[in-house]
């Protein structure tokens, strides 16, 4: 097991545009999601029902990725998200009440306290502002997110670099999510670029690497994990692991390297 990044830098015309995620790429949703979890965890008493927030967090979290990939792939709506999310951790017992409030309404409570709390703690990762607005210099930027709109735009406006892009995209607004390869080729045509002359870079394989595959665009795949196999040719070999990308690269800066 390893990891590395490529360092081949592949010719200048190649790439005409780049698309780009936005959450854990760019702007620091690990954080944001946490500190908003500690606060909803304090101000609805669910230590009643977790003795951690540790322990709240280890429920939601599983079943929140779930929802997330269902939500990718079409077959939860944004508003089900919303509520399943929360709605599922607090039913940890039987009762359909908690501290004589309907768990239901909570659920819905709680979802929307959570997006306000992210926007409260957003904050652009270290380093990604520089990176970004190098890029800029050299290519049109397309942020492609399957995040939600009230927020994505809040997080766009806030991270002083709405003029670093060409572009932005919110799955919602398009009726499409990522991993589907048709929001990738609405990039490509805001863009008037081929799938061969723009580059996706995102740290989620599900959603961003394999997308951009599906549509035949190369990737960058910021993976921070312990393991990875990489190629630098831009279709990996087929004794090559089913998680890899044209490019792997450890932290945002190293694009810079490729680009």
């Amino acid at each position: 097991m390893y990891k590395f990044f490529c360092t081949f830098a592949p010719e200048m015309s190649k790439y005409k545009a780049i698309l780009m995620d936005w959450d854990d790429t760019i702007g620091d949703w690990t954080h944001a999601a946490e500190k908003a979890l500690q606060d909803l965890y304090a101000h609805y008493h669910l230590d009643e029902l977790y003795d951690t927030v540790s322990e709240f967090f280890n429920t939601y979290e599983p079943y929140n990725l779930e929802l997330w990939g269902k939500y990718g792939r079409g077959e939860v709506t944004k508003e089900q998200l919303h509520f399943e999310r929360f709605y599922y951790p607090l039913m940890v017992n039987q009762y359909t009440e908690f501290r004589g409030r309907s768990k239901t309404q909570l659920a819905h409570e709680m979802g929307d306290m959570f997006l306000q709390l992210t926007n409260k703690y957003f904050s652009v990762l270290p380093g990604a502002a520089e990176v970004v607005r190098e890029l800029a210099k050299k290519y049109p930027i397309t942020i492609l997110s399957n995040g939600f709109k009230e927020v994505q735009y809040y997080k766009f406006a806030h991270s002083g670099l709405q003029d670093c892009f060409a572009h932005t995209i919110i799955s919602e607004e398009v009726g499409i999510n990522k991993p589907q390869p048709e929001i990738f080729r609405i990039a490509l045509d805001l863009n008037g670029v081929t799938a061969d002359e723009a580059v996706m870079i995102g740290d989620s394989y599900s959603s961003d690497i394999a997308g951009a595959k599906a549509a035949g665009i190369d990737q960058i795949w910021l993976h921070k994990g312990e393991t990875a196999e990489t190629t630098d040719t831009a279709t990996p070999t087929a004794t090559t692991a089913t998680t890899t990308a044209t490019y792997i690269i450890p932290e945002l800066k190293d694009v810079l390297t490729i680009l």
